[in-house]
């Protein structure tokens, strides 16, 4: 495998990363287990498979060459390239039974990545109840993108039990990569079921440049983190979406104002004339090409109703905001920042990239990143995925960030603040399930 120079928004990513701020994406995977020797057993198995994933043995490194006529711009930039002294024990790690598999995500989530050697890491946590065990999975941002990053998971994971045309392929031997040449079929899906206008995802992004902002939403970095988990029934998502109109992702965009709104009051600081910026980004890559790295975004502007009293009406709002965004299209306003990115040189990424990082703060201070999963189980070792919560990265002057996957007929929001400034994340994720609560109520019977 030869080198890849990383395209111009990779290279964005991985230059904006400070110690405080680490740039990786996550998902926490909770499994059942069978037996009390289960998470060692996944452990094994995902080293073992690591080992089989070209795109797991990429690194990423410096590139000080011109890049001549073709590459003018590339002095400066990166490549990624195959670490010629790849281990995946670097890379998996067992830890010590876990009570709260939330509280050892927030720790872990605080670490960045080692730039040295490929990007990502898979951390099993044992359960002390015995009947379960999970998985976090982190990824560099400039390494995959949300697609990217579900495909580089899967290929670790069992063979998917895919609804099959023809004879089931045989199970490949252990140590073998896994077939996973049909989910980008599976994900094309998914996809369509999230709205042809998001494509893979939407984030939800809080900006300073808002009617009003919040001082709970920006922070300084205190390299901390807490992560919180959330689970709603799509089919309560579904009744919402039936009786006022939209898309789901429309009703998962409202809930995230409408919790704020309750967090926000909860805590004292007051939502009143609260209408925060919204960043949606938007994912260029079409299921058929998830395989490709990288990363490939656009994205959409809306304007949070957070202080709206009524939860029929900020949905409203946040349908005609999407509504309006659609017909212009992802390659204007927002979407334009990260286009941008493509007419920068190298080297203006590698010394620009803190000037970035510090003008993040002034653009938006909230990341919500969506992501949809297969409509089929997930399984590691026989054991069954029963829930997935993404976390998103925070950036700097962020103290929250917002994550959505749908999976299995639920909805699964993954919460990750900076534990400091934001030590009543079960405060905002309780008003996650209330807000949905009253949207149903104010749907009426």
């Amino acid at each position: 495998m030869t080198s890849d120079p990383l395209a111009p928004l990779d290279l964005a990513f991985w230059n904006i990363e400070s110690a405080e701020h680490p740039m990786h994406l996550a998902a926490l995977g909770v499994f059942t287990a069978h037996s009390p020797t289960a998470g060692a057993h996944a452990a094994d198995l995902l080293a073992t498979r690591a080992a089989a994933v070209p795109g797991l043995r990429m690194r990423i490194r410096d590139a000080w060459r011109p890049g001549g006529l073709l590459q003018p711009f590339s002095f400066g930039g990166a490549a990624r390239e195959p670490a010629p002294d790849f281990d995946p024990l670097d890379h998996v790690r067992l830890h010590a039974p876990a009570a709260d598999f939330q509280a050892a995500a927030g720790r872990l989530m605080e670490r960045p990545l080692e730039r040295g050697r490929p990007p990502w890491e898979a951390h099993v946590l044992p359960g002390e109840d015995g009947v379960s065990f999970a998985v976090l999975f982190k990824f560099h941002h400039a390494l995959a993108d949300g697609l990217r990053a579900l495909t580089l998971a899967a290929a670790v994971l069992d063979p998917m039990d895919l609804p099959a045309r023809g004879p089931r392929p045989a199970e490949p031997a252990r140590g073998r990569l896994p077939d996973v040449r049909r989910l980008p079929a599976l994900l094309r899906g998914a996809v369509s079921d999230a709205g042809r206008a998001l494509d893979i995802g939407a984030s939800v992004a809080v900006s300073t440049l808002a009617t009003r902002s919040s001082r709970a939403l920006a922070a300084e970095p205190s390299g901390t983190r807490r992560t919180a988990g959330v689970v709603v029934d799509i089919d309560d998502v579904h009744v919402i979406r039936k009786t006022v109109g939209g898309t789901v992702n429309d009703v998962l965009i409202a809930v995230v104002a409408g919790a704020l709104r309750r967090w926000l009051d909860e805590r004292g600081d007051g939502s009143e004339g609260v209408a925060p910026r919204a960043l949606i980004p938007v994912s260029r890559r079409r299921p058929r090409a998830a395989h490709p790295q990288g990363n490939r975004l656009s994205g959409y502007l809306i304007r949070l109703p957070v202080g709206d009293p009524d939860p029929l009406r900020r949905l409203q709002t946040v349908r005609a905001a999407m509504d309006r965004n659609k017909d212009a299209g992802p390659h204007r306003g927002a979407g334009a920042v990260a286009l941008l990115a493509d007419h920068v040189p190298a080297l203006g990424h590698r010394f620009g990239g803190p000037l970035v990082a510090q003008a993040a703060r002034l653009w938006f201070d909230i990341l919500v990143t969506s992501v949809p999963l297969p409509g089929i189980a997930l399984k590691l070792g026989g054991h069954q995925v029963t829930e997935v919560y993404p976390f998103a990265p925070l950036a700097r002057g962020q103290s929250l960030a917002i994550a959505i996957s749908t999976y299995r007929g639920r909805v699964h929001y993954g919460l990750v603040a900076d534990a400091e400034a934001v030590p009543d994340l079960d405060v905002l994720a309780a008003a996650v399930t209330e807000e949905v609560s009253a949207l149903i109520t104010a749907c009426g019977p």
